[in-house]
């Protein structure tokens, strides 16, 4: 479940690119917080307690500004494509037992059928929970998973108080035959011939 994580933030007063570039600078992430109704907020968040608040997925995070304390779930973390430091984070107010949706990464453990090939064709859920009890990760076992086994959203294990938004009809785990190495050269031998067959000049009548 999600941790919970006091953070110490700052109003910020200046914005712009080159502003959240000196936040960035002295170690802090730009941040907006959206509250129930309310005007966004931007901040400035300590940049080592963040990064490691959100190593958590779709943390909730204790936001004290000012004296006040703010429950906020992060909703989008920005990410440098290289370096991958927190460029940005989107945050928003949440109350104690409130319903909220979130997006859940699928793990797919144990060892299908000999000969067979897993595949996860749906990788995260959409799911509604309580913003204090969401889950890290959805499991799915394929333990002993013969080939043409499918496994739909709708069959995924939820932890009680936690219901499905994704389709329950959606693809999340196939389970295929897989290619044995003589049938795959084969095919591969098929193919070669046909190109060559393809690329032949005609001949001259």
């Amino acid at each position: 479940m999600s941790d919970h994580v006091k953070i110490v933030a700052e109003k910020r007063t200046e914005f712009g690119k080159g502003a959240a570039r000196r936040i960035r600078r002295a170690d802090k992430v730009p941040a907006v917080l959206y509250g129930h109704g309310t005007p966004p907020i931007h901040l400035s968040l300590p940049g080592h307690d963040t990064m490691m608040a959100l190593k958590v997925p779709n943390a909730v995070l204790t936001i004290e500004l000012e004296g006040t304390e703010h429950l906020a779930l992060a909703k989008d973390v920005q990410r440098d494509p290289i370096k991958r430091f927190i460029e940005h984070v989107d945050l928003v107010e949440v109350r104690r037992g409130e319903k909220v949706q979130v997006d859940i990464a699928v793990h797919v453990e144990g060892e299908a059928a000999p000969e067979t090939v897993v595949t996860l064709d749906h990788p995260a859920l959409t799911v509604e929970a309580d913003a204090l009890s969401i889950p890290e990760t959805l499991t799915v076992s394929v333990e002993g998973a013969e080939a043409g086994t499918q496994i739909l959203a709708g069959q995924v294990e939820l932890p009680e108080g936690v219901t499905l938004v994704t389709d329950p009809e959606t693809l999340v785990v196939n389970v295929t035959q897989a290619v044995s190495e003589a049938a795959l050269e084969a095919e591969l031998a098929e193919a070669g011939i046909e190109h060559e067959e393809a690329e032949a000049p005609a001949e001259e009548p």
